[in-house]
């Protein structure tokens, strides 16, 4: 491996170690690109936490656009992670809309504004969590990935919903609330109540209505899940720690709104590696 893909495949243990190691069962070949598609995302995603105000966050979106619009070119020059997403959206001819998609969707992190609905949130979802799953499944196996998109869909809504629960403390800490305002309305709250709370029924009613959301997604990717073939199989594994999160998230309840659960590093590994031997 190149200097470039060894500093990116050290950046996405850190950043992401689930998704890296959901990496490594992936054939040797292909875990480069991977390790891109994963590192592009962890930096992305990263972005509210490294700047003050939005406007800085933008340019650093716009670079990003402009860096996959330029495949091939000199934009991409010192820097690794640029260099290696690059290479593999030019050897496995990856959709570059998907990348200009996953980005106009990720300005949303940079503002406090409220998600207005539950399909504007699927929507979000879509373009960002399920399109990574799908561009993976791209990578692993071309003729395949297509049939398996609609799949890619519900495993990123549930992944995507349920990575949103964990990190509602942080959200909540910094006046940002993903939950749609419509469950909110439902739960009996409001954006600015939600975030001003400080637990309680109101929250737990809230708490349950999003695990309920992503359980639904979640159910619809495993009743399809069983037909996945092994070729696409590494693409959906960080999908095996999506029920032991909402188990764990389900038994905090309103306290989930102020405390992230945990699930050791041991049982994580072993979770992916029974769904990498055995599948769904």
């Amino acid at each position: 491996m190149e200097e470039a893909g060894r500093l990116v495949m050290d950046a996405v243990r850190v950043a992401d170690p689930d998704r890296y190691v959901s990496a490594l069962y992936a054939p040797e070949d292909r875990r480069a690109a991977l390790f891109a598609l994963y590192g592009f995302n962890a930096e992305i995603a990263g972005v509210r936490d490294r700047v003050r105000e939005a406007l800085p966050g933008e340019v650093r979106l716009q670079w990003w656009r402009d860096a996959i619009d330029a495949v091939g070119g000199e934009a991409v020059a010192g820097n690794p992670l640029a260099e290696e997403l690059t290479q593999a959206i030019a050897r496995y001819e990856l959709p570059r809309q998907a990348f200009d998609n996953y980005l106009e969707a990720r300005i949303f992190d940079l503002y406090d504004d409220p998600m207005p609905s539950r399909t504007d949130l699927e929507g979000y979802c879509g373009e960002t969590a399920s399109a990574l799953i799908q561009l993976a499944a791209l990578v692993l196996d071309r003729d395949e990935a297509p049939r398996f998109a609609a799949l890619a869909g519900h495993a990123g809504c549930a992944q995507a919903i349920t990575g949103l629960l964990l990190l509602l403390p942080r959200h909540r800490a910094r006046g940002q609330c993903f939950v749609p305002a419509d469950i909110l309305a439902a739960a009996g709250s409001s954006p600015p109540a939600f975030l001003a709370g400080e637990g309680g029924e109101e929250a737990g009613r809230v708490v349950a209505a999003m695990v309920a959301l992503a359980r639904e997604h979640f159910s619809a990717f495993r009743k399809q899940a069983s037909s996945l073939p092994v070729s696409l199989r590494p693409a959906f594994l960080p999908l095996a720690l999506t029920g032991a999160y909402l188990d764990r998230i389900e038994r905090l309840g309103a306290a989930a709104a102020t405390t992230t659960p945990r699930i050791p590093l041991w049982r994580r590994h072993w979770l992916i590696f029974r769904r990498a031997s055995r599948g769904w």
